[in-house]
């Protein structure tokens, strides 16, 4: 079971007459074991205390079960989701391309660029691009790359370490 919102899949929540198994391992509402049950007791145990009973542990043998309130329970849920999604940020690489025969000026932008992504949180690609008879002198293109780690070595960290790729030389760096 699977349900569609906002692009995520995510799995769906067995409640009440959903559950699926016949006898249920039973925690009560303030957090207490109330045992192995049947489903049916335990149906009448949550209506007993007026709250819902959620499926929290599917593969577990026997599946748990909490009694609680669901809309409770699944805005707690939604809460948590949100908080984490805001502390993410995964999908911010930003990146910076060089040139083996970059003039000085071009270079002190680009190192600008590269120090202002990452004050602001977000990752940086370096790519060096060599072209034509630039592969002759691949030492010219590692000498830079040392250059732009050590230049921003006060606000970043190596993520992944320089490495060749045919024509290209890429790293990637983190924010301290």
């Amino acid at each position: 079971m699977s349900s569609l919102k906002g692009g995520v899949i995510r799995k769906s929540v067995r409640i009440n007459e959903d559950i699926r198994s016949y006898t249920i391992r039973v925690i009560g509402p303030k957090g207490e074991q109330l045992g192995i049950l049947s489903l049916k007791d335990a149906l009448k145990k949550s209506e007993e205390f007026d709250l819902d009973l959620v499926e929290v542990a599917s593969s577990a043998t026997p599946p748990v079960c909490r009694i609680m309130d669901f809309s409770k329970y699944k805005y707690e849920q939604e809460k948590r989701e949100r908080e984490a999604k805001k502390h993410s940020k995964a999908g911010h690489i930003k990146e910076v391309r060089f040139r083996p025969s970059i003039d000085e000026h071009d270079y002190q932008t680009k190192i600008g660029h590269a120090k202002k992504f990452l004050e602001k949180g977000n990752k940086v690609r370096v790519r060096l691009f060599f072209r034509g008879r630039e592969m002759a002198h691949q030492e010219i293109g590692k000498f830079l790359m040392e250059r732009i780690t050590k230049e921003l070595a006060s606000v970043a960290k190596i993520d992944k370490p320089a490495r060749q790729i045919n024509r290209i030389i890429i790293m990637v760096l983190g924010p301290k």
